[in-house]
């Protein structure tokens, strides 16, 4: 059954269109078209943008629907773009899909408007479920980030906690993350890692940015702080 006739979901006739995706990544771009496209859209229903600057004429040039917006882009943080969204029109739906996961991200997306959250490395049908939640005006919230929040209520475990993180960092971290993020520590480049352990760039990639979740930062600086700080290296 095609995607876009299951339960709950708005056949592809009344799907809201057209949808903004801000992203600066072509295989990225080229996956979140797919998905929609799984999802019912039409080709010409999606308008991507690489920077904040594109997204914005695109915007002066026509509204939109529903807009999927990642937060590292070349020329800003697409906080400013959510919060721009958000005052002209207070019932869009706005997916952030990005890698990152720290607490300063997230809650700033959120509180800018952003409707959901789910984080880039969720397999396809994980971004489809979340893009079809907010369709049917849901709040998607990716599972690790719902555990980050509710890390902030009172009286929850905090990752502030020693002994909390430390258990948390021995469950999370592999074998391969940790030898990666000492290389990090090192000060070489994901090429550089690459050669030396003979893996590709992008699988390097791949690992640094599932070591950004699991210690929740964003930069290469602050993970080699907080393991510091945890102890690990």
């Amino acid at each position: 059954m095609p995607a876009s006739t299951l339960p709950g979901l708005p056949t592809e006739s009344v799907l809201p269109a057209p949808v903004l995706v801000v992203e600066d990544e072509p295989v990225l771009q080229h996956r979140l078209r797919r998905v929609l496209m799984d999802l019912g859209y039409a080709a010409d229903a999606l308008q991507f943008a690489a920077t904040l600057a594109d997204a914005r004429a695109c915007l002066a040039s026509m509204p939109i629907a529903l807009a999927l917006i990642d937060l590292a882009l070349p020329d800003g943080n697409g906080q400013a773009l959510i919060a721009q969204l958000r005052a002209d029109d207070p019932g869009l739906g706005i997916l952030v899909v990005s890698a990152w996961s720290s607490e300063e991200a997230i809650l700033g997306a959120l509180r800018a408007g952003a409707t959901g959250y789910v984080l880039k490395e969720r397999d396809d049908f994980e971004v489809m479920l979340s893009i079809r939640s907010v369709l049917r005006g849901g709040a998607p919230i990716d599972p690790f980030i719902a555990r980050r929040i509710l890390e902030l209520l009172p009286g929850q475990p905090t990752q502030a906690d020693p002994a909390a993180r430390a258990t948390s960092l021995d469950e999370a971290l592999t074998d391969r993350e940790l030898q990666i993020l000492g290389l990090v520590a090192d000060g070489l480049s994901n090429r550089e890692i690459a050669e030396q352990l003979s893996l590709s760039r992008y699988t390097i990639e791949s690992h640094v940015k599932r070591i950004y979740r699991k210690l929740a930062v964003s930069s290469r600086v602050n993970a080699v702080r907080e393991a510091r700080t945890r102890g690990v290296l």
